[in-house]
C-alpha cells in the first residue's frame, strides 16, 4: 500500500511540473519526488495519533498506584495467547492451558503458553501487591476479601477507575473477568483462539459489575487450608452447604462464634467463623490460625 502511495504522489508532482516547465524541469521534479517522497509517506504516518483502541495503559486518572501497577502488568501481556487454565500454577505467571470440552476452538491450547481471563488478573494483581492476593478463578477473585469497594450493572463504567475488575455472569456465577483501564477501555484474556487484548467494555447482556481491590492487605484477612472444604449457611455441619473452596484461599473473617463441635483432619473444635463475601460460616479446623483466631471479634 505504501508502495502504491509514493508512486501516485511522484506521477501527481511530475504531471504538474512538466506542465509548468517543460522536459527539464519535469525530469528534476521527477528525481526530486523519488528522492523525498517515501519520507514524506513515513512522516505523515509517523504523526498521525495512536488510536485509543490500540492503547494499553492507565487510560484515565484517580487510580492508586497498585492499581496503576496491574494495569501495567497486564499491559505487558498483551499479545499473548489465551489458553483455557492458563495462568493458574504454583506461581503466578503464564502456563500451558488445556481443552475446553465445551469449545472446540481450545484444542491448541495444550500447546500455547498463556493466561485465561483470572490467569491474567492473578498475575496482575501478583505484580501489583507482591506474593499471591488473587487466587482461584473468576468467582473467587470477584468475591475476594481483598474487595475494598463494590460497583452494580446499573452504575456503568461511571465510578470505575483503571484496575477496577469487571465481571459477567448470572445468578451468583462468574464466568469472567477483565481489568478496566478507563475511557471504556479494558484488558482482558477473552476466549481460545485469541489473544490479550484492549476491548471496549461491554456492558450489555450478563455484565454482572465490578470491584475495586484495596492497595494494601484488607484487615481480616485470612487463608484456608486443605482441599475441597465447605462454607455452611449455619455454624453446623447440617445445615446447606454454600461454597467450595478446592484448594487454600484468602478470607475475610468478620467474626467467630462456638457452636457445633467438630471432628476433621485429627481435631476437634467447636469455633466457626463466619465469612461476610461468602455469607457464610467455616469451621475454624480449616482456618489457618489458632483453634480461636487471635484478633477476630466473637459475633454478636
Amino acid at each position: 500500500m505504501a508502495m502504491r502511495t509514493s508512486a501516485a504522489v511522484a506521477v501527481a508532482v511530475l504531471t504538474l511540473v512538466a506542465t509548468a516547465g517543460g522536459a527539464h524541469g519535469a525530469t528534476a521534479a521527477t528525481a526530486a519526488t523519488a528522492a523525498t517522497a517515501p519520507k514524506t509517506v513515513q512522516a505523515m504516518q509517523a504523526v498521525q495519533p495512536v488510536r485509543a483502541a490500540d492503547a494499553c495503559g492507565v487510560l484515565t486518572p484517580g487510580a492508586s498506584a497498585t492499581a496503576e501497577k496491574a494495569v501495567e502488568a497486564a499491559c505487558g501481556q498483551i499479545g499473548v495467547w489465551y489458553t483455557w487454565g492458563g495462568g493458574h500454577g504454583q506461581e503466578p505467571g503464564p502456563t500451558y492451558g488445556q481443552v475446553d470440552p465445551s469449545d472446540p476452538d481450545s484444542a491448541h491450547d495444550p500447546e500455547r503458553l498463556g493466561f485465561d481471563c483470572s490467569g491474567l488478573v492473578r498475575y496482575a494483581y501478583a505484580r501489583a501487591l507482591g506474593g499471591d492476593p488473587l487466587p482461584g478463578n473468576a468467582y473467587h477473585q470477584f468475591r475476594s476479601p481483598r474487595v475494598d469497594r463494590r460497583f452494580t450493572a446499573d452504575q456503568g463504567t461511571g465510578p470505575l477507575l483503571p484496575g477496577d475488575l469487571l465481571a459477567w455472569g448470572s445468578g451468583g456465577s462468574v464466568h469472567h473477568i477483565a481489568i478496566y483501564l478507563g475511557a471504556g477501555k479494558m484488558v482482558e484474556a477473552r476466549e481460545s483462539g485469541t489473544r490479550i487484548t484492549v476491548s471496549d467494555v461491554r456492558l450489555g447482556g450478563d455484565y454482572a459489575g465490578a470491584v475495586r481491590i484495596a492497595p494494601a492487605t484488607a484487615p481480616g484477612t485470612h487463608s484456608t487450608w486443605g482441599t475441597d472444604v465447605w462454607t455452611h449457611e449455619e455454624p453446623s455441619t447440617g445445615s446447606p452447604r454454600v461454597h467450595r473452596f478446592p484448594g487454600p484461599t484468602g478470607v475475610r473473617i468478620q467474626c467467630q462464634k462456638h457452636a457445633e463441635p467438630v471432628t476433621a483432619e485429627g481435631y476437634t473444635n467447636d469455633a466457626w467463623s463466619y465469612l461476610p463475601e461468602y455469607g457464610s460460616w467455616i469451621t475454624n479446623i480449616y482456618v489457618k490460625g489458632a483453634a480461636w483466631l487471635d484478633g477476630v471479634p466473637t459475633c454478636p
